[in-house]
């Protein structure tokens, strides 16, 4: 059956659940209460940090539930340099300096982040960091972004990069190339009944489902399969340029994580 989507069933990728609710030796996230209103403000500021873009509704929820907010003055030293790393902020409003052996540097306002590299590789403050007007901060503790950003993180990307073994046109790829496409794909959440590609349209991304059921229809045939968590589909016509040879349509509510045409071509091109 020529048409651009895996037919092929696979097994579940074995390790620790993605879920929001099940963390590594027992450890639950703290989660700080929030008016309506600190949400709404919370959900504008977060969507414009490049920390967060990659992650799903799910895991974004879960950071969402674990920030707080904490407001302070002009001329206060949040971080100092050398000091062991222990927060990680977000700035809602205000703005901050960042100073390294005394020397301003650098500095940065609403939509911005701090903090998070002494987080990450477990060492001290690599600046000072001060606020030049009031600020209001979000602040998540360095465990908690740990937990869930950085174990989330690898998490799926093992995934992602055992899914895309899977894929007829990228079995030549290397690990790393394949370590780098999966850096690349970006969740997209649907709704069941939606059509996610509609047979005929010029293919714009290649799709990997990570959670619920699809189907696909062809024209004249109906309904000819199933796809489900592991499945992709859109390869093919990012590759030639070919119409869709089908449509897929959600079966179940459906998180699938895309790669579109540029990036795909960009990326794999010269090794396919």
């Amino acid at each position: 059956l020529p048409i651009n989507f895996n037919k092929n069933r696979r097994t579940s990728v074995s390790g620790e659940s993605l879920s929001p609710g099940t963390y590594s030796n027992g450890w639950r996230p703290r989660t700080v209460v929030k008016t309506p209103e600190q949400n709404t403000r919370l959900n504008r500021i977060i969507a414009q940090n490049f920390l967060f873009r990659g992650l799903d509704a799910e895991a974004l929820q879960t950071i969402l539930n674990v920030l707080e907010e904490k407001r302070i003055a002009a001329n206060v030293t949040i971080i100092k340099q050398g000091d062991e790393g222990e927060k990680f902020y977000v700035i809602e409003s205000g703005t901050v300096d960042y100073y390294i052996n005394g020397d301003k540097v650098s500095s940065s306002g609403a939509g911005s982040s701090f903090g998070e590299l002494a987080l990450m590789y477990n060492s001290l403050r690599a600046a000072t960091v001060i606020s030049t007007s009031p600020c209001v901060l979000w602040v998540l503790d360095g465990t908690t972004f740990r937990r869930i950003l950085m174990e989330r993180t690898a998490s799926k990307r093992a995934m992602y990069e055992h899914f895309l073994r899977e894929v007829p046109v990228l079995t030549s790829l290397t690990d790393w190339e394949r370590a780098k496409i999966a850096d690349a794909l970006k969740a997209v959440e649907y709704n069941a009944g939606d059509v996610i590609i509609k047979e005929g349209d010029v293919g714009e991304h290649f799709y990997l489902i990570e959670d619920g059921d699809a189907e696909v229809y062809k024209e004249g045939e109906g309904k000819v399969t199933d796809l489900v968590k592991g499945d992709y589909f859109g390869e093919l016509a990012l590759l030639n340029d070919a119409p869709r040879a089908a449509t897929v349509v959600a079966k179940t509510n459906v998180r699938v994580v895309t790669l579109d045409k540029s990036g795909f071509k960009r990326m794999l091109g010269e090794v396919i």
